[in-house]
């Protein structure tokens, strides 16, 4: 067969369908990849930082210039996946099982050589295993060097991209039984799902997403539960202990693209995924999402979220991460899509906004959502918290943590709350503020190294008590010894500080016994 019939006859991963490699083959070019040492640091060395860098904003240039005339596998590898450049047969075929990858789809060979179909990358996570991973999807239409004048495909299929990244480091990572990844894209959830789950299910709405995720599965080793379907149709009835989900949420799109909007009203995405998951989790199950909500003229901040939130039997931690105006946010993701360089890229620019404005949104919200399901005879915990500052990754720990210690303090009068030893966290530093040279400080900061990285403003006295708090001595002894070294009314000062230490605990400076 020649180059030009092998093309034509190789499935359609760019046309139609998705990749779908021969039985075997996977590991075979999973190997190649090994042995040409195609991983993310393979390619941060090969690229070197500045070209990384490039990429990573859709310029290939950089590594176009860094990987000419090397002939090395990695460099191929680089230049045919990453930089969508057509290389000769002969160097890819020294790389990888060329025949396999044109039967899958994966390739094109034609005379002038060889093209990618479909973009396999290296993905490497701190909770990856040695080496790292490999993610399939479409070819970044972003890239520079590679635009073909080509539209952004409805059911194009996403990869490795930011948001999914951001998701991955909000999941707890705690051994679980079943774990589902709803509206899987390219699988990127199902790897790190791997680590931790017994048994992985999948689920898309779209075939082509679930080939690209089956690729990666077998390119990864990995065994996954793949189902089709809209939302939790595919799960109807069943229960699983960890449910993610980074869904098509952005809002108001003229041109639905499945990767991106699910092509309903606004932000109704977001409100169905918050009604019909809760109930699929598991006794202690727990249901991540992150998302974007509007926020409509006259309304309070981060009213449309908060109401979705499950009235009874679940709590609720969202984090509200960043907010733009209608039209910092239609700019946003006419460039995310590559469509801001369109012929038409002014006339859907306004077609976007007069749509946001005839629904009178006044800004669009971004932030995660973490929802666990409780058992008990209580009021459930909602929080809404805004932060938009950088956090330690993964932030998953440091999340659980605070629904933690907010559902635990419920649970505490003052009296069992003052017989509590509490613990203070070993990076929280004490900065005082005031003019140089003054003996008295005008203001206390506390701020914290790790998790979300807050600071608080505290008086002398909440401060003076952070700092004794060593988990051995009950507070309400500690507040008397405070009371005793300044001279204040034991009573007076307990009432004032109790309402403090609850927030402290909370924000996670002070830390309540285990168990």
């Amino acid at each position: 067969m020649s180059p030009s019939e092998q093309a034509a006859a190789a499935p359609s991963a760019a046309s139609g369908g998705g990749p779908v490699l021969p039985p075997g083959a996977a590991a075979a070019v999973r190997a190649a990849f090994a042995r040409a040492g195609y991983t993310a640091d393979g390619v941060l060395a090969t690229l070197g930082a500045d070209g990384h860098r490039a990429l990573e904003r859709g310029e290939g240039v950089p590594g176009l210039r860094r990987t000419a005339g090397l002939g090395t596998p990695l460099a191929t590898l680089v230049r045919l996946f990453l930089l969508q450049t057509t290389e000769p047969a002969d160097a890819v075929k020294a790389a990888v099982p060329l025949d396999a990858l044109v039967e899958g789809g994966i390739l094109a060979q034609t005379a002038d050589g060889v093209r990618a179909l479909v973009d396999l990358r290296p993905y490497g996570a701190d909770d990856g295993p040695e080496g790292g991973w490999y993610v399939a999807g479409d070819l970044d239409t972003r890239l520079d060097v590679a635009r073909r004048g080509a539209e952004v495909r409805q059911d194009h299929v996403l990869g490795v991209g930011g948001a999914s990244a951001t998701l991955a480091q909000l999941v707890p990572r705690t051994p679980v039984g079943r774990a589902l990844d709803l509206g899987t894209g390219g699988g990127v959830q199902v790897l790190h799902l791997s680590r931790h789950a017994e048994h992985v299910v999948a689920t898309d709405v779209l075939p082509r997403a679930l080939a690209f995720a089956r690729l990666t599965a077998e390119l990864n080793g990995l065994e996954v539960e793949l189902r089709e379907g809209s939302l939790v149709e595919p799960v109807a009835g069943e229960a699983y202990d960890l449910v993610v989900s980074n869904p098509p949420f952005v809002i108001g799109a003229p041109d639905v693209h499945t990767y991106r909007d699910a092509g309903l009203p606004l932000d109704t995405l977001g409100e169905q995924l918050l009604r019909d998951v809760p109930p699929l989790l598991s006794p202690g199950g727990t249901f991540v999402m992150i998302g974007d909500w509007v926020r409509r003229a006259g309304d309070e901040p981060h009213a449309r979220v908060r109401s979705w939130l499950p009235p009874e039997g679940y709590d609720a931690l969202v984090v509200v991460r960043d907010e733009e105006d209608p039209a910092a946010y239609v700019s946003t993701w006419l460039r995310d899509a590559g469509e801001h360089t369109a012929e038409d890229a002014l006339e859907r620019y306004d077609r976007w906004l007069a749509g946001l404005e005839d629904a009178r949104v006044e800004a669009v919200e971004f932030g995660w959502v973490l929802v666990r399901r409780h058992d008990e005879e209580r009021v459930p915990h909602v929080e809404v918290l805004e932060w938009a500052h950088p956090v330690e990754q993964p932030v998953a720990p440091w999340l659980t943590a605070r629904l933690d210690a907010a559902v635990a303090l419920a649970a505490l009068d003052d009296a069992a709350l003052l017989a509590t030893p509490l613990q203070g966290r070993e990076d929280v530093a004490q900065e005082l503020h005031g003019a140089p040279g003054d003996e008295d400080p005008e203001s206390v900061v506390l701020r914290q190294a790790r998790g979300l990285r807050q600071a608080r403003s505290v008086g002398t006295e909440a401060a003076g008590l952070v700092g004794a708090c060593d988990g051995t001595i009950p507070l309400g002894a500690l507040v008397e010894a405070v009371a005793q070294v300044l001279e204040l009314d034991p009573d007076e000062l307990r009432a004032a500080l109790l309402p403090q230490v609850r927030e402290l605990v909370r924000d996670g400076f002070l830390v309540l016994p285990a168990g």
